[in-house]
């Protein structure tokens, strides 16, 4: 398989996935800026879109958005309990974590990126982000992780889009579930893999 990311987007959140899963992958850098791959291609003749995470599957088969992505790899994989069994309540519920984490958090976060909206447009959405997060952290209370002892392809999701808090000036120092979660998943080894690979590190 081949996933093409660019470092610290939100393609990070599989690229964690494939590091967790112990399953042969090549990471392709695809700057989301340039779209120029290594070989100097452009990355749109592999992903129309043009965005990252892309997998590009054994067979040649491209598979497109991260939540799909990294449910895809978790069920390549399923002795490493990355995702509950299809079909199980608890399996709808990493769903609603995934649709959450992408809805609420993420695309929250892509103004913040935006020159073209106003530092007023922009603090609307960090209030909102805070709201979201404080409400996160509730949810974190006596658990690991999302889904309680066992990390899944939801925090990987959660860890990936809560880095940008930092560099948009987002204080979270408050959200103490948040920081100890953010922590344990930092330290996990597929975790730190996955960074360095990215730079992140």
């Amino acid at each position: 398989m081949k996933l093409f990311y660019s470092p610290g987007a939100c393609s990070l959140s599989p690229h964690i996935a494939l590091e967790e899963s112990g399953l042969k992958y090549e990471a392709v850098l695809a700057p989301t800026k340039t779209k120029v791959l290594p070989d100097g291609s452009d990355y749109r003749k592999v992903n129309p879109l043009g965005y990252v995470p892309y997998l590009v599957l054994d067979d040649g088969t491209g598979l497109r958005e991260g939540p799909a992505i990294v449910q895809y790899i978790a069920d390549q994989a399923p002795a490493k309990k990355l995702a509950p069994l299809n079909g199980s309540l608890a399996r709808y519920q990493l769903q609603s974590w995934l649709n959450f984490i992408g809805t609420e958090l993420h695309k929250g976060f892509s103004p913040l990126f935006n020159p073209a909206f106003g530092d007023d447009v922009k603090a609307a959405f960090k209030a909102k982000l805070v709201e979201r997060l404080t409400w996160v952290d509730g949810e974190l209370a006596g658990k690991n992780y999302l889904m309680g002892d066992d990390f899944t392809v939801a925090d990987g999701y959660l860890f990936t889009v809560s880095n940008w808090t930092k560099p948009m000036n987002i204080d979270i120092s408050g959200l103490k579930n948040l920081v100890a979660y953010r922590e344990r998943v930092a330290a996990r080894p597929a975790v730190q893999a996955a960074m360095k690979a990215e730079g992140l590190l």
